[in-house]
């Protein structure tokens, strides 16, 4: 399995985890991976998660010739490493990494997060 450490996801990206098991239908019928592909909308496990949205330096005193060292700043993400994400498939990109399937989402096509912290209780 891939070091999730040193992989780097960029920008607004999440990294997931696709799940692949056959699903069943409400009557019983277990339906098989190609019909699920079909399907437009997946889930997976949240892997590795970008830093965010970039937001403008608001520094504008300074005069433009002037070397200055920018520390870029981020809106963060709602997701989270671990989280189980639902995401409109049309927008995903998929990868195959040491022969594990991953899919690159941006995070506005991910409709719904799971999180198991305990905050409905």
């Amino acid at each position: 399995m891939i070091d999730p450490d040193k992989m780097i996801v960029v920008g607004d990206r999440v990294l997931i985890r696709p799940e692949e098991n056959m699903k069943k239908t409400s009557s019983g019928l277990y339906l098989p991976p190609n019909v699920r592909e079909k399907e437009t909308v997946h889930a997976g496990y949240v892997i590795k998660v970008g830093p965010g949205y970039p937001i403008a330096n608001p520094n504008t005193d300074d005069e433009p010739w002037k070397q200055q060292k920018e520390e870029i700043k981020y809106i963060p993400l709602q997701a989270r490493e671990g989280d189980y994400a639902l995401y409109l498939k049309r927008d995903s990109v998929e990868i195959e990494i040491e022969g594990e399937k991953f899919v690159i989402v941006p995070q506005n096509s991910i409709l719904l997060l799971l999180r198991d912290e305990g905050i409905f209780e």
